[in-house]
């Protein structure tokens, strides 16, 4: 059976193609490990009776509140989170430089040499040995940059640590599906327990070390994306 034998430009418009094809496709966002929901710890096994009223690991509280406070426990945290940042920055320099050589003078008259024998047709008058430099240099740049966020919302997180000092290391992730594409909403942090409030809410201004994440996937977030060629274009390896 003969091979078929395909031209060299239609080789080239497939390579462009599946190029471009591949350069469209995205890679679908899934839950990450990293924010996964911590289970309670496991209660120890029953110890034998001793034969005496109060026994050692049945402690039972009569009086608590519902905080959040052991490993595996849920807390909500309010996102209250906006940020205002403004620069503005200016340089101006200025720089000229002239320098002036006199042709030297000797028993009163100035130097001057003949420039018909080493150039045919030139012209000897003012063919002395002055010289003179000028240099003129501006430089001006400004820089002007702003940015604002805001994020509001809630999302409620477990505990999957207690420190030695009794705060506690919160995390948690939270998925929207919207019409055509999913919302993601990571939270992590630590959380002191004086900070939470009879609700069991927590200001997201008032976690230490707080790490939030939002991002989506799907139709929106595709078209809000460049393509492989413009961010070619704007990345680092054009060198134009």
């Amino acid at each position: 059976m003969a091979a078929i034998k395909i031209p060299a430009n239609i080789r080239v418009a497939l390579m462009v193609t599946l190029l471009m094809l591949s350069g469209c496709t995205t890679t679908p966002m899934k839950s990450d490990p990293a924010f996964a929901p911590t289970r309670p710890v496991s209660p120890p096994p029953s110890m034998r009776s001793q034969g005496a009223i109060y026994q050692a690991g049945y402690g039972m509280t009569l009086f608590e509140d519902i905080k959040a406070r052991r490993v595996g426990d849920i807390l909500t945290v309010v996102l209250m989170e906006k940020t205002d940042a403004s620069k503005k920055a200016g340089t101006s320099s200025k720089k000229k430089t002239g320098v002036d050589i006199a042709a030297p003078v000797i028993f009163g008259s100035p130097v001057q040499f003949n420039a018909s024998g080493l150039i045919p047709l030139a012209n000897n008058n003012g063919n002395n040995l002055s010289a003179g430099i000028n240099s003129n240099q501006n430089f001006s740049g400004e820089g002007d940059s702003s940015q604002s966020n805001s994020l509001s919302g809630r999302i409620t997180v477990t505990i999957a640590e207690v420190l030695p000092n009794g705060n506690m290391l919160v995390r948690g992730e939270k998925m929207l599906a919207i019409n055509q594409g999913n919302e993601y909403v990571r939270f992590s942090g630590i959380v002191r327990p004086l900070d939470v409030q009879r609700d069991n809410t927590v200001l997201s201004t008032l976690v230490a070390d707080a790490k939030i994440s939002y991002a989506g996937e799907g139709a929106v977030a595709d078209a809000n994306t460049s393509g492989w060629v413009a961010r070619f274009f704007n990345s680092a390896w054009w060198p134009f």
